[in-house]
């Protein structure tokens, strides 16, 4: 008996481990099944929000096209608004104001507009400035105002240009250049990031200038704004 009991405890031992190795295995493959289950359900959940983002991504891209493409109309129709009347219609009193009888007054104009339409920026601003102080109450210094305002445009004097143009505004409301001059202050507050300022100057001109050019331009670009 001596000799058999410890190889009877052996057995035993053994059989004892065998079982619980039996009941533990159900164990572990449910914890196996269940793990497996948790990495394919992030997996799912990690290509869904990467499926997310691409889609904002793209969105945000064709939203910053479209608005790039609006910047890029309105910088069109503030050139357009911006450029002068032929000589011809200005001595005729058209849009850019009427003839007067000064000659020199006429002459110190169409210089400064000339170099204006030279693409001289800089260098028209200073002819129109000077234009204004010597004559400050020419029929012509409004649309002096106008040009000088717009020059700044030109160079990127946004800031410069707006201040000009608003005083032009509130000065001369009725002015056939103060429509333009509020778009290409909403135009220069674009350019300045100010969308809030932009906004409010093209609803400011479609209010007082109904039916102007100006006016039918602001409001299309008021939907890009909303």
């Amino acid at each position: 008996m001596s000799v058999l009991f410890p190889s009877l405890q052996k057995g035993m031992l053994a059989a004892a481990v065998a079982t619980a190795a039996m009941a533990s295995a159900p164990a572990h493959a449910f914890a196996d099944d269940e793990a497996r289950k948790a990495i394919l359900e992030l997996r799912q959940q990690v290509r869904q929000l990467t499926e997310q983002n691409q889609r904002a991504t793209l969105q945000l891209a064709d939203q910053i096209d479209a608005l790039q493409r609006e910047v890029a109309r309105l910088r069109g129709e503030v050139e357009q608004a911006s450029r002068p009347a032929p000589p011809s219609a200005n001595h005729a009193g058209g849009a850019d104001g009427p003839a007067v009888s000064n000659p020199q007054e006429q002459a110190a104009y169409d210089g400064a507009i000339d170099l204006y339409r030279k693409g001289q920026y800089k260098e028209a601003s200073e002819a129109l400035a000077a234009f204004s102080a010597m004559y400050p109450t020419s029929a012509l210094t409004p649309t002096a105002q106008f040009y000088q305002g717009s020059s700044r445009y030109m160079v990127k004097d946004y800031k410069g240009a707006i201040a000009q143009l608003q005083a032009l505004v509130n000065q001369s409301p009725d002015n056939a250049r103060a429509p333009d001059a509020l778009l290409v202050v909403a135009g220069s507050q674009v350019e300045l990031n100010d969308r809030a300022g932009a906004k409010a100057t093209l609803q400011r001109l479609v209010k007082a200038y109904p039916g102007t050019p100006a006016a039918e331009a602001a409001g299309k670009r008021l939907e890009l704004l909303q």
